[in-house]
């Protein structure tokens, strides 16, 4: 049953099927804007962190999933993967020191 306004304007249906389009299509392009800034962050991330990429990719899909949560996913994923690559190339630095400790305990031993 199609229903028109008392002015004349747009039925519900339409409204809500145009709103529908409007939304998929800024989810899309938000979805597009989080792609680019993950693939720059991850570019530029690998150098410094050559050795553990596996780590690096596990912490930007973290911090994409995590910015899925709020309102404002494209605001927040930014500064959020930041953090997280910071934590992931801090692990790194950690574990280079253990390694080179421990090389050079079996050295000396």
């Amino acid at each position: 049953m199609k229903t028109n306004t008392c002015d004349g304007g747009p039925d519900e249906a339409t409204v809500v099927r145009k709103l529908a389009g409007v939304c998929r299509a800024c989810g899309q392009r938000v979805l597009a804007q989080i792609s680019r800034v993950k693939q720059a962050i991850l570019t530029e991330s690998s150098a410094a962190i050559e050795t553990h990429q596996h780590a690096l990719r596990l912490a930007l899909n973290e911090a994409e999933a995590l910015s899925w949560q709020t309102r404002y996913p494209h605001l927040v994923f930014p500064t959020l993967a930041a953090e997280k690559v910071r934590a992931v190339a801090t692990w790194n630095a950690r574990q280079q020191r253990i390694r080179e400790v421990s090389q050079d305990s079996a050295l000396a031993a």
